[in-house]
């Protein structure tokens, strides 16, 4: 039985709904300004942003832990396995025994590593729900379905329903991870991301399909833990999104690590044999030779889609698009005035920080301020060792666009603090400039460090800056980002002084 009533809240009189029986009525908070579903980068940081701006808000999550996939199972414990696996790599191979450091019967207990990267886990996504206290967010825990332009009914983790009434809804459900139709995640054999970020031991032999960010970071996790990993890629080159150049550097380091790659196949099939080993199908996509390979585990990273699933847009008359994404304006509205989407269920780059920019953004919107993005200037970073970073435009996509350029690069072999470190000699900075206006318009590095290094080039790109702005910038001695104040000078007048 459901009902309208009248009811006082923190003495302010509110419209609320009483729901269930009369042993288990909830009554729904006061009526917000905004309602956020999803607490992921983009949704949490929308509802902070919000709430800081003066919104009465209130943010819906399902998990039961705030942060969505990227604290809970994609950027953070990714990266805490990366860095465990990175130190095991070095103690394990010649790196300390060169400096000096040498140890009998190292070993690496899983069960611990997992336990840290928990741990990490848990402190930040307990921090988010502090944040929430501290800025006066409501935080509701359960599935959030839209169920009026004005309404969000809540299914509540703890068997409770409820309806909050809002002036405005933002949508912030993420994505998740794309099954092949004929190979379904298991967990066990057949992985996901989740899946291989909760792994209890090293498997012997692990296939990878997709050479893309999350398949060669978990890839070369467990390649430094002694997996025999084999990537298989459709495409004739790994990362097929990143510059042609620093692909194939890219792909020349994996192989050093023992990553194996089959390039320019396609997975025909696949099954799960005995419950223990996963057996594909692949066919050569130049000469149709096919194949049959078997591992222990098969992660599949073949991207990501858009989580709408249960959202009830069909309710207020939004319709997906081809590839089931919310489709939105360039200030994040729907088709419906009042309701925006934001991160992964729209256009753009699935990227916890692109989430996080338009959270701020559409925030701001709503508060009457002028939030906007600049999506020219969103870096990417593959957190292997080498990192990747990247911003702005690749040669391929200049060449394609027919814009005149010119390219300055520099490489770590010649940087005198990469020499010292003596493990980060291999790789370069590329940057991409406007050949008349000197603009730049592409940054890209490959090289130890260069997810942080990759912030001053995006910095560079937010203000407008030419490369002669970067070469003419003062940058400390011995550092890393010498490397791309000596590619900046390449590029604006060819004359690098140490290279």
């Amino acid at each position: 039985m459901l009902k309208s009533t009248r009811v006082i809240l923190n003495n302010k009189k509110t419209s609320a709904m009483v729901l269930g029986t009369a042993q288990n009525r909830f009554y729904s908070a006061e009526k917000k300004n905004v309602v956020v579903i999803g607490g992921g980068p983009g949704g949490y940081v929308a509802a902070i942003k919000a709430s800081q701006l003066g919104l009465k808000t209130a943010c819906v999550e399902k998990r039961g832990s705030l942060g969505g996939t990227c604290l809970n199972v994609g950027c953070i414990p990714s990266k805490a396995l990366l860095h465990a696996s990175h130190l095991y790599h070095e103690a394990h191979g010649t790196t300390f025994a060169k400096w000096g450091i040498t140890m009998k019967d190292l070993n690496m207990d899983v069960s611990v590593m997992q336990k840290q990267k928990d741990k990490a886990v848990k402190g930040l996504t307990g921090g988010i729900e502090f944040l929430f206290k501290k800025y006066k967010v409501e935080y509701v825990k359960g599935e959030g379905t839209v169920t009026g332009k004005n309404e969000v009914s809540v299914k509540g983790l703890d068997g409770k329903n409820s309806t909050i009434a809002t002036d405005n809804i933002v949508i912030a459900t993420g994505s998740e991870a794309t099954p092949l139709p004929f190979l379904p995640f298991d967990e066990k054999v057949i992985l996901s991301s989740t899946g291989a970020l909760a792994l209890d031991h090293v498997p012997k032999r692990m296939t990878v399909i997709g050479a893309g960010v999350i398949g060669l970071e978990m890839g070369s996790v467990y390649s430094r833990l002694g997996s025999e990993v084999t990537v298989i890629e459709y495409s004739d080159r790994i990362s097929p999104f990143l510059d042609k150049e620093v692909s194939a550097v890219f792909q020349k380091t994996m192989e050093k690590l023992g990553m194996k790659f089959k390039l320019g196949v396609s997975v025909k099939s696949g099954k799960v044999v005995d419950g223990k080993t996963c057996q594909l199908e692949l066919v050569n996509n130049a000469t149709g030779a096919a194949e049959t390979f078997e591992s222990d585990v098969c992660l599949v990273s073949i991207g990501r889609r858009p989580h709408t699933a249960n959202l009830g847009l069909n309710n207020v008359g939004i319709t997906l698009d081809e590839r089931g994404r919310v489709p939105v304006d360039d200030h994040f509205r729907t088709s419906v005035s009042n309701i925006y989407a934001i991160g992964d269920v729209v256009r753009g780059p699935m990227l916890a920080h692109k989430a996080e920019d338009e959270g701020i953004a559409i925030a701001e919107q709503l508060a009457g301020r002028s939030g906007h993005v600049n999506y020219d200037a969103i870096p990417n970073v593959i957190y292997t060792h080498p990192e990747i970073a990247s911003v702005g435009k690749t040669e391929e996509e200049l060449v394609k666009a027919g814009i005149k350029y010119k390219v300055g690069k520099f490489p770590y072999s010649a940087n005198s603090r990469a020499r010292t470190i003596d493990d980060g000699t291999e790789g370069f900075v590329k940057i991409l400039a406007d050949a008349q206006t000197d603009k730049v318009l592409g940054v890209h590095i490959i090289g130890i460090y260069a997810g942080e290094l990759i912030a001053e080039a995006t910095l560079a790109m937010e203000y407008g800056a030419s490369s002669e702005d970067i070469a003419r910038t003062c940058h400390a001695h011995p550092t890393l980002s010498e490397a791309i104040k000596e590619a900046a000078v390449a590029a604006y007048d060819g004359k690098p002084i140490h290279a």
